[in-house]
């Protein structure tokens, strides 16, 4: 519980990366020049407060696969109910935009909660500092419809990703804009993040 008073709020956010340059190094370094030259974030910090309305059970339901360390076991293992949506706009032939919805997921699907990676990332002497700021990793659903990258979409170039105008993608190209949205729907009102876009 101590975690969570740590958290002040959540963004939307893109961590882009370069998959061509994370395909070489990823084993055994791991990500790193392929991860660290841009990040995008939504406008709007919205805080838990404003969140707890919308706590709801991960599609997991419990953690026993992996079975959480006892330092990061929750009584209340929950998530949030936050709608996601990626929209790819590309140019068409004609010069206008063309806007696509690629995939529609939610934050619920996440395993491990924010507070589960704020404590495992600090457990080992790593300090955090205020305005830190924490990725929760590529949040994707069961289908391929809720796959959170392009990416998984393409299943790793293999697919193609299928455009309004009849055009596709297996990646972004130079001109096109990728904008990540997310809400959570109430009674009569939503609370969201603002375009995370770029």
């Amino acid at each position: 519980t101590e975690a969570a008073e740590h958290i002040f709020g959540y963004v939307l956010m893109n961590d882009w990366s370069a998959r061509d340059i994370q395909a070489w190094e990823y084993v055994p370094l791991g990500p790193f020049g392929a991860k660290n030259f841009g990040t995008t974030i939504s406008p709007w910090i919205v805080s838990p407060d404003a969140l707890e309305p919308f706590v709801c059970p991960t599609s997991a339901e419990k953690q026993d696969n992996p079975e959480p360390l006892p330092y990061l076991k929750e009584q209340n293992y929950s998530s949030y109910d936050i709608k996601l949506a990626v929209d790819l706009h590309t140019p068409s032939k004609g010069g206008e935009k063309v806007v696509t919805t690629i995939t529609e997921s939610n934050f619920r699907h996440m395993y491990w909660t924010p507070r589960q990676q704020l404590v495992h990332h600090s457990v080992t002497g790593c300090n955090m500092q205020p305005g830190d700021l924490l990725g929760s990793g590529t949040i994707s659903g069961t289908e391929q419809r809720s796959f959170g990258s392009m990416l998984e979409l393409s299943w790793r170039g293999a697919h193609e990703i299928p455009l309004a105008d009849g055009e596709s993608r297996k990646f972004l190209k130079d001109g096109d804009v990728c904008n990540i949205r997310g809400f959570c729907q109430g009674d009569g009102y939503q609370i969201g993040f603002g375009d995370c876009s770029g």
